[in-house]
């Protein structure tokens, strides 16, 4: 009797144990077959559209953190568990790159980016121009915060440069992020706003594009972070966003691609 209940007892372990690896294996399976990608808030619309894309092609997971560049490249800077960073302007790219924070071959500017003035379609003003801001009906003006969002800095680069800046700028509200901007405007927080291209949505907010030659360009800049586990991965993400699937997609949502990756 005893030899049959220590057989049993022998299985029952033996099964447990074999349960245990074949989940901590699948865990792990799981885990080398995630990738974390820290982005910009003016691509949440693409990158939206391109990550089931990337994972059905890849078979990998691929999660987004969308936000402010200057803030996602600070959270890099202390440890936050990024393995891709997408930024809305090559300098702070540049400035992990010099740190060590990220591969330096890995670097790569996937596309350029656009700036209009948008307001509801209901509004009883018109807002097309820089000079239409000066509109006294016009109360308040979102804008991304300039001090860390390449979109709020490139808005107030076209402000200067049209001459309107002094005169808009106690009328300004700054949001965390460009995607923060745009909810200003829809829900009607504010009266106009600068906002990205590629988040404009017809039919949502007028819009109305600023010629480019008004701020430095916004050339948005990708890299591998070093500290990631997925290196191959990453960078097999980046191939994909500068590649035949993700080119169309960007310039979809109003992205100038560069010509070396046409």
């Amino acid at each position: 009797m005893k030899s049959i209940q220590f057989y049993l007892f022998f299985l029952m372990s033996t099964l447990i144990l074999l349960s245990l690896s074949a989940c901590g294996n699948n865990g792990q399976a799981e885990s080398e077959n995630e990738l974390l990608v820290a982005a910009a808030s003016d691509l949440t619309v693409a990158f939206t559209e391109i990550g089931p894309l990337f994972e059905e092609e890849s078979g990998a997971r691929i999660t987004f953190s969308f936000g402010s560049t200057g803030q996602l490249a600070d959270q890099i800077e202390n440890g936050a568990p990024f393995d891709v960073f997408a930024a809305a302007n090559r300098s702070f790219v540049d400035n992990l790159r010099e740190k060590k924070f990220v591969f330096a071959d890995s670097q790569t500017t996937y596309a350029f980016g656009r700036i209009g003035i948008a307001a509801l379609p209901s509004s009883s003003y018109t807002v097309e121009t820089m000079d239409d801001l000066l509109n006294p009906d016009i109360k308040k003006i979102a804008i991304a915060n300039p001090d860390h969002a390449p979109y709020g800095l490139a808005a107030k680069q076209a402000l200067q440069s049209a001459g309107v800046w002094d005169e808009v700028k106690e009328k300004l509200v700054f949001g965390r992020n460009i995607s923060d901007t745009l909810s200003y405007i829809k829900t009607g927080n504010v009266e106009a706003g600068i906002i990205a291209l590629s988040l404009y949505e017809e039919g949502d907010v007028g819009f109305n594009i600023i010629k480019d030659e008004l701020h430095e360009p916004l050339e948005q800049s990708i890299a591998v972070v070093k500290r990631t586990s997925q290196e191959e991965l990453s960078r097999d993400f980046i191939n994909f966003l500068t590649g035949p699937i993700g080119k169309p997609i960007m310039e979809s949502y109003g992205f100038i691609v560069p010509k070396e990756h046409e």
